[in-house]
């Protein structure tokens, strides 16, 4: 990891640069491939799969044979523990619903605010060198808390053309409605347009590769919704020097294994902490059977000394972290003033591993800086707030005028008229009223 010593502000962005490519690099294989599924739906579909996946499927569904034999397959022990953590995520999104907001604005003026399902969703599902069977419990329980109709689930298969017993088994414990055998931009494609055996949806959710993420920012222009732009996966540390320096190096190391496009950061105020979780970085990354991938992100990480918390606090809100854990005397201090980051969590012995598995927290997180901007994956997701109106006689008097001059104003006539016919009706002698 590279080692940075206090930088100054005017070299944050360039420090802070993700190991990600431009959506200008990936947008014209995304669009290809986008183009191609529109024209030739499944057929399309089955190329793809057969040329980034290796494999040549006779179905890309998955029947309900297959997710019986897949729950056979998994141990008891690990279906305890998926329920476990289902039950813990159930817990914490279920405590999210809210209640109908209602007011009366003006006497006789009633205003209101309710939730609804999002009908149609789809959960994309990472396969490849690590099958996130987690992500289908962190999307797959909301959206059944919600009450969505239909939840479609896609997964790349792997060289046998099947998917992991344990995304079958958490897709059946949590009412995924289908199951689909497809991966990447295809996936993504083929459930913005639909096809013959991929329904079309309303809103996708996941976290993927550079490609899945553009292809999800892509299907934005065809009308799709999408949680939040979530790529490649990225850890921030702040730590002082009473932290634990192995625990820090197992949580850097914990993202870094994610992928070769993860990346991971310490911020500190202490030049010993760094040195100590550089030296039980190198240790403990040989142990790893993924040592390999965590080696080349590491390669992409920093390890950021500052002079102040103040300034540790600055440089971490500008990077905006997906996950952000806070090992210091002063939690406080961070606490209260991180203002961008996806996740946070809170001393020695809140590892992010447990916000990925089983706390009850979501672990689909904005990555790349969204923080800023986007929430991580929660019950509102899947609903949306809709506002209803009643106004009475009396109430549209007391704001019938106000709403004939402002409509005047604007220049839009029609909309004054369409008060002014009813007030007329109301109170004929008011004829005149503007």
């Amino acid at each position: 990891m590279q080692i940075v010593d206090n930088p100054n502000k005017d070299s944050w962005l360039k420090i802070l640069k993700r190991p990600t490519q431009t959506v200008d690099d990936i947008e014209g294989i995304v669009s290809d491939v986008f183009n191609d599924v529109i024209k030739n739906g499944d057929a399309a579909i089955k190329n793809y799969t057969t040329r980034f996946d290796g494999v040549e499927l006779e179905s890309n569904i998955v029947t309900s044979e297959a997710i019986q034999q897949a729950i056979e397959n998994v141990p008891e022990k690990l279906q305890n523990a998926i329920k476990k953590a289902k039950k813990n995520i159930e817990a914490f999104h279920t405590a999210q619903k809210t209640s109908k907001i209602e007011i009366e604005t003006t006497k006789g003026v009633q205003c209101w605010q309710e939730k609804r399902p999002i009908e149609k969703v789809g959960l994309y599902i990472p396969g490849g060198t690590a099958p996130l069977f987690s992500t289908v419990l962190m999307l797959a329980v909301p959206a059944q808390i919600a009450g969505c109709k239909e939840i479609v689930l896609c997964s790349p298969p792997n060289k046998e053309g099947t998917l992991a017993p344990e995304i079958l088994f958490a897709a059946q414990l949590c009412g995924v409605t289908k199951i689909i055998k497809v991966g990447g931009i295809q996936a993504i494609a083929g459930l913005t347009f639909g096809t013959e055996t991929i329904p079309q949806v309303y809103k996708i959710f996941g976290p993927g590769n550079q490609f899945v993420t553009v292809a999800k920012q892509l299907a934005t222009k065809f009308g799709v919704a999408i949680d939040m732009p979530a790529g490649p996966s990225e850890l921030l540390v702040v730590a002082d020097a009473d932290s634990n320096a192995a625990y820090i190096a197992s949580d850097l190391l914990s993202q870094a294994e994610h992928g070769t496009d993860s990346q991971v950061i310490l911020v500190s105020t202490s030049k010993t902490t760094i040195d100590l979780v550089s030296k039980e970085i190198e240790k403990q990354i040989k142990e790893l059977p993924r040592q390999a991938i965590a080696e080349k992100a590491i390669a992409n990480s920093k390890l950021i000394y500052m002079e102040t918390n103040e300034l540790a606090l600055d440089l971490i809100n500008e990077y905006g972290p997906e996950h952000f854990i806070i090992c210091t005397k002063n939690d406080a201090f961070f606490i209260n003033g991180i203002t961008n980051a996806g996740s946070v969590f809170i001393g020695n012995y809140t590892p992010e591993s447990a916000g990925d598995y089983a706390s009850g927290t979501n672990h689909t997180l904005p990555t790349n800086g969204f923080s800023k901007a986007y929430s991580g994956v929660n019950l509102d997701s899947f609903l949306k707030s809709m506002t209803f109106q009643k106004i009475t006689k009396e109430g549209l008097l007391n704001i019938g005028e106000t709403i004939e001059l402002m409509a005047e104003a604007e220049g839009l006539q029609a909309h004054k008229n369409a008060v002014s016919i009813r007030l007329k009706d109301i109170i004929p002698a008011k004829a005149g009223i503007s």
